[in-house]
């Protein structure tokens, strides 16, 4: 997601004589993989001449260790100093309490943030976003940060337009991504928005790793199962799981579930937040992904055994859900599977 504040902002700080300065501000218990990403991006990224085209320091509130929530620590060669005259400063993801449990922002991570001059841009990676919203920085912006903590995320700071469904939200001076590998994805698109597709696409070449993904964060969203022996609309949605080649329908649902249709629609809303109609939908795809994931099925098997009818139905129906094609899918979780034509 990029908006037209975002490229205005890339080409300025295109323009800025080299290298930028990018400042990593690891906070305790940093995400190790987090941490790691921009470093090796960045300084992977190099003129047409091999030039440095960014400054890469890690830091941390001061320059003791700071706890990484793997089970080691690191020693960073700068204090928050390095803060104060960065191009560019990131927050990798981080377990720190106050943000993450408590909407809070500790004083000395206010005040290492109050260094950071006015031209620089911010970025997050993960749970980094915790920190920026605890500061207000993301208030009434677009945002997003790893799906599984996208409910935490609301409930604690709900003036933030999340987005937990792409890899990553370009909102000018301020960007974040979604979790883990999104990191990687971030930095190339600054990268890539800074010096051209040319330098980017080198140093994902060196890193190997794809210069651009498709789709966004929904398609690693775990699939949920309702349990079978709860009350309500859960039994009939635990059945229409087992049944979902079937051409399922709300009369037939609400019949397995001894309701009216009414009824039945009603305490399904509650229930799931959604219509019953667009319930069976969702979980057509979500099968229909589960089998592109872990069979060799051409799409239209996979189109009828989840219940979508067609191969056409199917790739407009993922297309519209996570943004990519059948085959795009299949490739992403299963590489090296043969594919047929009909896969596409």
């Amino acid at each position: 997601m990029v908006s037209p504040a975002g490229a205005t902002a890339s080409r300025a700080y295109s323009r800025r004589a080299a290298p930028h300065r990018v400042a990593v501000l690891a906070l305790d218990a940093v995400v190790g993989y987090d941490m790691a990403i921009p470093p090796q991006i960045f300084r992977t990224a190099t003129g047409e001449h091999g030039e440095e085209l960014y400054e890469v320091r890690v830091c941390g509130l001061d320059r003791r260790p700071i706890r990484v929530h793997a089970g080691y620590a690191i020693v960073p060669d700068h204090g928050r100093e390095a803060l104060a005259d960065a191009d560019t400063v990131i927050i990798p993801g981080t377990r720190v309490e106050g943000p993450r449990q408590h909407g809070t922002l500790p004083d000395e991570i206010a005040e290492a943030l109050a260094l950071i001059p006015p031209h620089a841009r911010i970025m997050s990676i993960c749970t980094g976003a915790f920190v920026l919203a605890a500061a207000g920085i993301l208030d009434g912006r677009p945002a997003t940060t790893h799906w599984a903590y996208a409910d935490d995320f609301r409930r604690l700071y709900p003036k933030v337009l999340l987005d937990e469904d792409v890899l990553f939200v370009d909102d000018g001076d301020v960007l974040t991504s979604a979790g883990l590998g999104a990191g990687v994805d971030l930095c190339l698109h600054v990268v890539r928005t800074d010096h051209g597709s040319e330098v980017a696409n080198r140093a994902a070449r060196f890193c190997v790793v794809p210069p651009w993904r498709d789709g966004g964060q929904s398609q690693f969203i775990e699939r949920h199962v309702p349990e079978a022996g709860t009350d309500g609309t859960a039994p009939t949605r635990h059945w229409a799981l087992r049944h979902l080649d079937r051409p399922l329908d709300l009369a037939e649902l609400a019949r397995h579930a001894r309701m009216s249709v009414r009824t039945f629609s009603r305490r399904f809303r509650a229930e799931t937040g959604m219509s019953p109609g667009t319930w069976l939908i969702q979980q057509r795809v979500r099968h229909a992904r589960h089998l592109l994931e872990t069979t060799d099925l051409p799409v239209d098997r996979v189109a009828a055994e989840s219940g979508l009818g067609t191969a056409a139905s199917l790739r407009q129906h993922l297309r519209a859900a996570i943004g990519v094609s059948p085959l795009a899918y299949r490739k992403t979780f299963r590489p090296s599977a043969r594919i047929s034509r009909s896969s596409a």
